[in-house]
């Protein structure tokens, strides 16, 4: 992808236009990606000619839904370098954590262990974790920053001890953009006889993943921030850790056999996924794999740093901004400008169809480490160019100007 391909990509995508026919810079991927065509259409299919459920009708539609799934679970796990046989499909990241929380974490997290947490965990790699320990007896302590706003591996290693059953961090920070040694991080994390899960939301779609070179034990990621489409996510676990880890939903599709005295349950993953599953949205979430493999991961990753390395820049020599987080962060801006909240700057520039994230990005805590109450969040997609940089600031210099 060259410097200028992302305006071949940009016609894909329907959202990226106002009601008027306007540009809408959309530069709040880090929530929620917009969708493309072939996502939309895969989705609008499957509701449609090829809708049927799967696992259960013996008719041909249901058999061929069936063998849609089952392929969307392969080209997923695909996608980060996984076996189908270690992927659940999940509501998302967050159900994928609770998920962990609620069969490992419950079965082999006790009283006195220890959780190692960072600094920059989004809330949904904080609180299925403090609820755990809550009711197991379990302790958690949290790994400090860089000063340039990285996990200190270093401090890690310098916490870790043989109380540590489980660290759990984010790949990419959904804040700083920060880049996890995970490699090292899974070193650290197995020499004490830890696990080690990675929230993957803001590293499966921005860059290549490879769970066996990255070793961790857990990866959790979402649908919708990877262009698919939302309520559905994928838990990918060790095959020989999934098999040991009891279900945590009963209902159909989870059980071998059922009887009044005695239920038996399906072997992994299915004994995750109980009840009817998101089966148009499997469908969808696996034309999204399609899609960016069809791009290539490396070629976004590629042309969003060279946008955030622009953007740095630009922020940077204002004087008035404070621009947070890593020089070589993924896909993510976040920063301050004196004497204007985020909140009073994203609905100026929601006046020039400009869109970024502004608040503490369900992230308090590092709103706390850093000393603000919030920040604006500018993130990027293989769809963003060097004319949403200049509407956004654009954007910000009008909002300098109202504000004096």
């Amino acid at each position: 992808m060259t410097r200028d391909a992302s305006d071949l990509w940009r016609a894909d995508f329907p959202g990226l236009v106002t009601g008027e026919g306007a540009p809408w810079h959309y530069l709040d991927t880090a929530a929620t990606s917009q969708k493309p065509q072939q996502v939309i259409r895969a989705m609008a299919r499957a509701l449609g000619e090829d809708y049927a459920t799967v696992h259960r009708g013996v008719y041909a539609r249901s058999a061929d839904m069936t063998l849609a799934y089952e392929a969307a679970r392969r080209t997923i796990a695909n996608l980060i370098g996984g076996r189908e046989n270690e992927l659940v499909f999940t509501r998302g990241a967050t159900e994928a954590i609770n998920l962990v929380a609620n069969t490992w974490g419950q079965a082999n997290i006790g009283e006195g262990d220890r959780i190692l947490l960072s600094q920059l965990e989004h809330h949904s790699n904080i609180v299925p974790w403090q609820m755990l320990a809550e009711r197991v007896g379990a302790h958690i302590d949290i790994c400090p920053l860089t000063d340039d706003h990285q996990i200190d591996l270093n401090a890690a290693e310098a916490m870790l001890t043989e109380q540590h059953k489980l660290v759990a961090f984010g790949h990419v920070s959904n804040v700083l953009g920060s880049v996890l040694d995970a490699a090292r991080a899974a070193k650290l994390t197995h020499d004490v006889g830890a696990k080690l899960l990675l929230d993957g939301c803001q590293s499966a779609p921005h860059m290549p993943v490879d769970v066996t070179a990255l070793d961790c034990d857990f990866y959790v990621f979402s649908a919708h921030k990877l262009y698919g489409p939302t309520g559905i996510g994928a838990l990918w676990a060790r095959g020989d850790i999934l098999d040991g880890m009891p279900p945590w939903e009963g209902g159909g599709a989870m059980i071998d056999r059922v009887t009044f005295e005695k239920t038996t349950y399906a072997p992994a993953p299915q004994r995750f996924e109980a009840g009817t599953p998101a089966i148009t949205e499997a469908i969808a979430f696996a034309a999204a794999a399609d899609y960016v493999s069809e791009v290539g991961l490396k070629q976004i990753h590629s042309r969003e740093s060279a946008l955030v390395e622009r953007l740095r820049g630009e922020l940077g020599a204002m004087n008035d901004v404070t621009v947070f987080g890593p020089a070589n962060s993924a896909g993510i801006v976040s920063f301050a400008i004196d004497g204007i909240h985020p909140h009073d700057l994203g609905t100026i520039l929601d006046e020039a169809n400009v869109a970024i994230r502004a608040g503490h990005h369900c992230a308090q805590p590092l709103m706390d480490y850093l000393g603000v109450p919030a920040t604006a969040r500018a993130s990027f997609a293989l769809y963003s160019n060097d004319q949403d940089i200049d509407a956004l600031l654009e954007g910000i210099a009008r909002t300098r100007r109202l504000f004096g």
